[in-house]
């Protein structure tokens, strides 16, 4: 199943406004009278919260290089783009479980319960597992229909992760040129075609 076929099966809606690219730090682009870009149309309060949230810190080291894992096993790198890390989807994560904090336990707890599956299973937490067994971890939590009475909460933590990262990577500028969205773009008014003119008497007019 391709990238476009799972987003579908998944039954995703992305909202644009949530481009990846907005969350994280980047050099302020100023215009002619000295305002910042990226602040015109925005309250200021909005503009302070959100870098005070880029500012700090929830996941942890060993916590980002999992989730960097599980997104790139979710997206992975193909002959069309780059995978969820390319698209810098575990920084839109890292900002989304502080910008809506309700993400941020069963985030934190589902990091934490894959990693006591994997040492009570093969000895090493998520991240230390190899290719082989991280596929398998995840294959019995990935099907909720088929998944074990003691998978279901890593069950329900993988449904919130797969979401995540398909909705960091799908809005990023990345994922919009993956989906092949073109949007609104300017375009060159040269008149009304001479067919339409004919058809309605009006040439030369």
């Amino acid at each position: 199943m391709n990238r476009r076929d799972s987003l579908k099966a998944m039954g995703l809606t992305v909202s644009a406004t949530l481009l990846l690219d907005s969350c994280k730090p980047a050099a302020d682009k100023k215009t002619a009278d000295g305002l910042v870009l990226d602040e015109i149309g925005r309250q200021k309060y909005e503009v302070e919260r959100e870098k005070k949230l880029l500012a700090e810190k929830f996941f942890d080291a060993h916590e980002m290089a999992t989730i960097t894992i599980l997104a790139d096993l979710i997206i992975p790198k193909d002959e069309h783009s780059g995978s969820a890390s390319d698209a810098k989807v575990p920084d839109f994560i890292e900002f989304i479980v502080k910008d809506e904090p309700e993400h941020a336990l069963p985030m934190r707890g589902g990091l934490r319960w894959l990693d006591v599956k994997c040492l009570n299973k093969y000895n090493n937490e998520f991240k230390s597992c190899t290719p082989q067994q991280q596929l398998e971890i995840l294959g019995a939590i990935a099907y909720p229909m088929q998944a074990t009475p003691d998978m279901v909460a890593g069950v329900t933590f993988f449904n919130k992760m797969r979401e995540l990262t398909a909705i960091g990577f799908f809005t990023s500028k990345m994922g919009i040129e993956d989906l092949g969205y073109k949007g609104n773009a300017p375009t060159k008014w040269e008149g009304v075609p001479a067919d339409v003119l004919k058809q309605y008497g009006l040439e030369g007019v």
